[in-house]
């Protein structure tokens, strides 16, 4: 494990598609990269016995879902020969149609971003503590089982 500082993931509501396309443009300058892989994650509005889902409130215990990001970024750049990788994960409300994941891996070629990124997305619904909160049209709720 390396001494990096902890990046903090967590985004307040929705991920604006405005800041998806600044993230890109970003990269622009950095011209050993080859490839990017991004993962967008959206709140979906499933129908569960006859209720629609409006939104899903996600909640952490964030100094434990930190840390845990952190070694799998670790173990990740270690894993695969990545430029750069950038996370972002909503908290609080997000409405259905609503971007709820940000997953953004950079490489000289395109096999390792997009290794990379799957593995994060799927990890990141694995075994980070995040929680979510699906709330119905009828303002009931139920607590969303990650599959």
């Amino acid at each position: 494990m390396s001494d990096k500082k902890i990046a903090n993931i967590f985004v307040q509501g929705a991920i604006a598609s405005s800041f998806i396309g600044d993230s890109i443009q970003k990269h622009q300058t950095k011209t050993t990269i080859g490839a990017h892989s991004i993962f967008l994650g959206q709140v979906r509005a499933d129908i569960i016995n006859d209720k629609k889902v409006a939104a899903i409130e996600y909640t952490t215990y964030e100094e434990m879902a930190l840390q845990k990001m952190h070694e799998i970024r670790e173990e990740i750049f270690t894993k695969y020969p990545l430029t750069c990788m950038h996370i972002y994960h909503s908290l609080g409300t997000v409405a259905a149609g609503e971007i709820c994941l940000f997953v953004f891996t950079s490489s000289p070629h395109r096999k390792a971003a997009i290794n990379a990124c799957e593995e994060v997305a799927e990890r990141i619904k694995a075994e980070l503590p995040v929680w979510g909160k699906e709330i119905f049209e009828d303002d009931t709720h139920q607590w969303k089982q990650n599959k």
